[in-house]
């Protein structure tokens, strides 16, 4: 049986990598969680987050499950979303606004790298949620971008 081989169609970036123990009887066990966003910057993004026992296992594990979860995005011909929306996950909320074309990409952080990898060029993003954690504002700005309309 042959190993799956990552898409060569998508690229894919880290956004977030951190250690995480766990303690046992005898002693504390180490591992890695990985936040990656995969796109192919024709309007598929996709991000995953998992553990591994070490960083490289944990960004193929991240990167193969963020493959599964790809979600197509509604890209207008100026290169922008077609209008403004607001999106909430846990303590992240994510508003996404259209920007003129020649603009750029006006966004920070997690918000920047999924609208770059989903091929979005002229967009403006701010993350209004008081929170810094990666994966929640990760997760508003899918949802945010899923439900887009034409």
């Amino acid at each position: 049986m042959k190993k799956k081989e990552i898409k060569k169609e998508f690229e894919n970036e880290v956004l977030d990598i951190s250690r995480v123990e766990r303690m046992t009887a005898g002693g504390r066990r180490l591992r890695f969680r990985t936040l990656v966003v995969v796109g192919d910057k024709k309007g598929k993004v996709g991000v995953g987050t998992t553990k591994g026992q070490d960083v490289q296992q944990s960004i193929e594990k991240a990167t193969k499950k963020a493959q599964k979860d790809i979600v197509e995005v509604v890209i207008t011909e100026g290169g922008t979303i077609p209008h403004e929306i607001k999106a909430k996950h846990g303590a992240a909320v994510v508003l996404l606004k259209p920007q003129s074309e020649g603009r750029g990409l006006v966004a920070g952080g997690t918000v920047r790298a999924i609208c770059s990898m989903a091929g979005i060029e002229n967009i403006s993003g701010k993350i209004l949620g008081n929170t810094r954690n990666k994966l929640n504002n990760a997760k508003a700005t899918i949802k945010a971008l899923q439900s887009l309309k034409k």
